[in-house]
């Protein structure tokens, strides 16, 4: 993991530096916190910061690694160092991804009658299973408001969204945005789409007057409390992920389900599911 010691052509030195610094910032890390972690000196990473040195492949690898950087942005940052990126995006449509689909598929049937939707990075509802889809269609004003892939993070925020069915929407809420603000990364690693969705999403959370919630005090489990009319359902919420996966498309998939927190809840999920 040694460092180049002759200077690095300038723009490029700075490219990676700004990505890197901007990483650690988001992460909430120290330069000797972060230095310590990935086994260099305070000084090299500051070097790499500022663009007076740049890393090898395997400093960047390992720079990414302790920051827990998603697949996509680790591909920004290699290139920004002068190297190929590592990692694949395959389209979910691909015939590799075939046994990906069927497993995904087992699993919404399998949480049957719990509602689990698969959503993205972006928080895109790409998959559900039935109850979910009767989650949404129940509980939002008018989800024909929407274009699809219905977008978890613009139901709560746009009118005519859940936000007056969603009796604890501000701590949702709160939940949605931290993992987007974590999962599209810095500025430097966002595209268009993700710009546009978070430009339209911070403003409605800024009347929740609290600082930006930071990765750590992100919760294993939300509260998802629905009510319309006389139903109403008590839920709270896990997110799962495909494991240690090295492709893009199946690091930044999501399995969000949704499980009764009280009796009542299970007894109307499950004679919702005998009712179809």
């Amino acid at each position: 993991m040694d460092l180049l010691t002759h200077p690095p052509p300038r723009n490029e030195g700075v490219v990676f530096g700004a990505q890197l610094r901007a990483w650690r910032l988001a992460r909430g890390r120290s330069q000797m916190a972060l230095a310590l972690d990935a086994g260099v000196s305070t000084r090299h990473l500051s070097y790499l910061e500022t663009g007076r040195a740049m890393p090898s492949r395997e400093m960047v690898l390992a720079l990414t690694q302790v920051m827990d950087v998603p697949l996509r942005s680790r591909n920004q940052l290699l290139l920004a160092a002068g190297f190929a990126p590592l990692y694949c995006e395959t389209p979910m449509n691909a015939p590799s991804m075939g046994p990906v689909r069927d497993a995904l598929q087992f699993l919404l049937s399998a949480m049957e009658p719990n509602p689990t939707f698969v959503v993205n990075r972006r928080y895109d509802i790409v998959d559900a299973n039935e109850s979910a889809r009767w989650i949404l269609s129940t509980f939002t004003v008018d989800l024909s408001r929407f274009d699809p892939p219905y977008n978890m993070a613009l139901l709560l925020v746009r009118p005519g969204g859940m936000r007056p069915y969603l009796e604890n929407c501000d701590e949702v809420a709160r939940k949605v945005l931290g993992r987007l603000r974590r999962d599209l990364g810095v500025a430097q690693a966002r595209d268009s789409r993700d710009d546009a969705l978070l430009s339209e999403i911070e403003p409605a959370f800024a009347r929740l007057g609290e600082p930006r919630v930071p990765v750590e005090a992100l919760p294993l489990m939300v509260g998802v409390n629905l009510r319309r009319s006389e139903l109403a359902l008590n839920l709270f919420t896990t997110i799962a992920t495909l494991g240690t996966a090295q492709d893009v498309t199946l690091q930044e998939i999501r399995i969000e389900t949704l499980f009764p927190a009280d009796a009542d809840s299970k007894n109307r999920l499950l004679v919702r599911r005998s009712d179809r």
